[in-house]
């Protein structure tokens, strides 16, 4: 690996750190506020290093800033709800179990293309659950046209996205330990 390597690579993660709208942070971060204060919970969701991500953010959100926060990476749900509602459904039936008038759903999808998490959202569409997404890839991805808070990545790479996104969520658990 050679400097000019690492260079690039920082500098583009940078810029796409540095891409998102200061509104949309403002718009998730009352949401976050809002469930907290009227003790509610969020529930965070992704596939692969997405679930991850949801799983990390999730702990941080209930042990550094005191709101309740799961996430649904137990190998016993995804096969059960998987095998039963089909993997394409198995996070809105999720939801139907664990989800609470007042709750924030976190869907998070490098793509924007995940059958499942396009499903979760538009069921939390159709019930009037608050909810935001992460997205990255094309610009007019499908998760990305129903969401009303989306954070988009400008970029074609898996890491660059998922580390953007990982960045972006724990900024919000710094910012809000903090405020």
């Amino acid at each position: 690996m050679n400097n000019l390597y690492v260079k690039e690579y920082f500098d583009t993660l940078y810029s796409k750190l540095n891409s998102e709208n200061v509104i949309k942070f403002n718009q998730l971060i009352k949401l976050i506020k809002e469930a907290k204060r009227k003790k509610k919970k969020i529930i965070l969701v992704g596939n692969g290093g997405s679930a991850a991500m949801a799983s990390h953010v999730a702990v941080d959100f209930t042990k550094t800033c005191k709101i309740r926060a799961i996430n649904f990476n137990e190998a016993d749900l995804i096969t059960c709800y998987g095998n039963d509602y089909g993997f394409e459904n198995w996070i809105t039936e999720a939801l139907i179990s664990y989800a609470d008038a007042g709750d924030l759903v976190v869907l998070i999808s490098s793509s924007g293309q995940s059958k499942n998490i396009i499903n979760a959202a538009k069921f939390c569409n159709k019930k009037k659950i608050n909810f935001a997404t992460f997205t990255g890839f094309k610009k007019n991805n499908p998760l990305k046209k129903i969401s009303k808070i989306n954070f988009w990545v400008n970029s074609n790479s898996y890491n660059i996205i998922e580390m953007t996104h990982h960045i972006w969520l724990l900024m919000l658990v710094d910012f809000l330990s903090q405020n």
